[in-house]
């Protein structure tokens, strides 16, 4: 967190995941009653998950650590797999 110079405002930079980022503006505005400007995204870079959005637990070793397969919104491998939460957002966001 920085002031601006020279205004009241202060300038919060933080980096967040692209997909997660669509609807921010509307939703600062919202939840700040007007009070927020718009915020300005910038990309800054590309990084690989490291999760495999379409693994199933299927030895009995892995059902015991992880569970049974859950077919539960995001939580279909019965993990919290955040590859799979974002191909779900741009799939739904695309009308797939």
């Amino acid at each position: 967190d920085t002031m601006v110079d020279g205004t009241d405002l202060i300038r919060i930079t933080a980096t967040i995941p692209q997909a997660e980022s669509f609807g921010l503006a509307p939703e600062l505005l919202k939840k700040s009653s007007g009070e927020v400007t718009a915020p300005e995204l910038v990309f800054s870079r590309w990084e690989v998950l490291d999760e495999d959005p379409f693994w199933i637990p299927t030895t009995e070793e892995e059902r015991e650590d992880y569970g049974e397969i859950l077919m539960n919104g995001d939580l279909s491998t019965g993990l919290d797999n955040n590859a799979l939460k974002y191909i779900r957002m741009v799939r739904s966001r695309k009308g797939l």
